[in-house]
């Protein structure tokens, strides 16, 4: 055999080898996904404005302004607008993670529901309270609704100045239009016609400083929220 093809031989020896795996060895780490960021709107402005609407509305027909004193058009606000609007942001407000204010918005969401069930003849309220007893079952109506605005009120101390003022004038509003039930006082219905007007606006502003930010209209537009009480209190 010549020397030649023992080099060759050799050399075709040299071309093959075996990969060995070392057992202990760390393996690569997986390439990392990077999170998606979703983005969520705050629905608060929307519960404020249709509160602040209802109120709104109703206060104004219990004023009897311009000799319009029929609620029937508190119906069509009360349950198109702040009953389905509230109660949808009462639950987002919940999935949000906001246990106070999906509490308040899913409360008055169905206050206004069966506010503006009181006037549909379907329901058969007057029906079954003839006379006085109608009223009187107003003024139970409203009273309850007037502890659950306290409850909210007193939970409400450190948010701010607009939500509480709101608060605060709605329980002024259903405390004189309550007692306006069960007295007959006109006097007191003004009253809580007036104050339910002051709230409204109240509710306005807590919207709109939620509403009016950087992204959507100029500085000189926009509202501060009037923190009312620092976070550490």
């Amino acid at each position: 055999m010549s020397s030649n093809s023992v080099t060759e031989k050799e050399g075709s020896k040299d071309n093959y080898y075996v990969q060995t795996v070392n057992m202990d060895a760390t393996p690569a780490p997986a390439p990392q996904m990077q999170p998606y960021q979703r983005t969520y709107g705050n629905p608060a402005p929307l519960g404020m404005l249709a509160y602040g609407t209802v109120f709104l509305c109703s206060s104004i027909l219990t004023l009897d302004a311009k000799q319009v004193g029929a609620s029937n058009m508190v119906l069509v606000f009360a349950t198109f607008y702040g009953g389905i609007s509230q109660t949808l942001v009462g639950m987002w407000e919940m999935f949000l993670g906001n246990t106070f204010s999906a509490t308040v918005f899913t409360t008055y969401g169905g206050f206004n529901l069966s506010y503006g069930a009181l006037f549909l003849p379907q329901i058969g309220l007057a029906a079954a309270y003839p006379g006085e007893q109608f009223y009187y079952a107003i003024g139970i109506y409203l009273a309850i609704w007037d502890l659950i605005t306290f409850v909210f009120l007193l939970g409400a101390l450190r948010t701010t100045t607009p939500i509480i003022a709101t608060l605060g004038f709605t329980v002024c509003a259903l405390t004189c239009l309550s007692a306006n039930a069960f007295t007959g006082n006109p006097h007191l219905a003004t009253a809580g016609g007036a104050l339910g007007i002051i709230a409204s606006f109240g509710a306005y502003y807590g919207a709109l400083s939620l509403f009016w930010t950087q992204q959507t209209t100029f500085s000189f537009i926009r509202l501060p929220p009037l923190i009312a009480a620092p976070s550490n209190v």
